[in-house]
């Protein structure tokens, strides 16, 4: 699984960056996080505000942090 945290490495990215890592450990997944700070790759995904979470090339997030829960439950 490729988990893409996209944004610019502010203080909610990593905080985004740091959930999905606890909640695909929690759902016994391997993943790989991958941060984008690239606004035209960002924009590609149609993300207007981030941070934006990716799962396998998939938006599942943008503009706001979600917990661990919350990531597990869209997982």
């Amino acid at each position: 699984m490729i988990i893409k945290i996209l944004g610019s490495g502010c203080k909610k990215c990593t905080a985004l960056a740091e959930n999905a890592k606890a909640a695909a450990t929690a759902a016994g997944q391997q993943a790989e996080i991958v941060k984008v700070t690239d606004f035209a790759e960002i924009a590609a995904y149609g993300v207007m505000s981030t941070p934006g979470l990716v799962v396998d090339e998939r938006l599942l997030s943008s503009g706001k942090v979600l917990t661990a829960e919350e990531i597990g439950r869209l997982l």
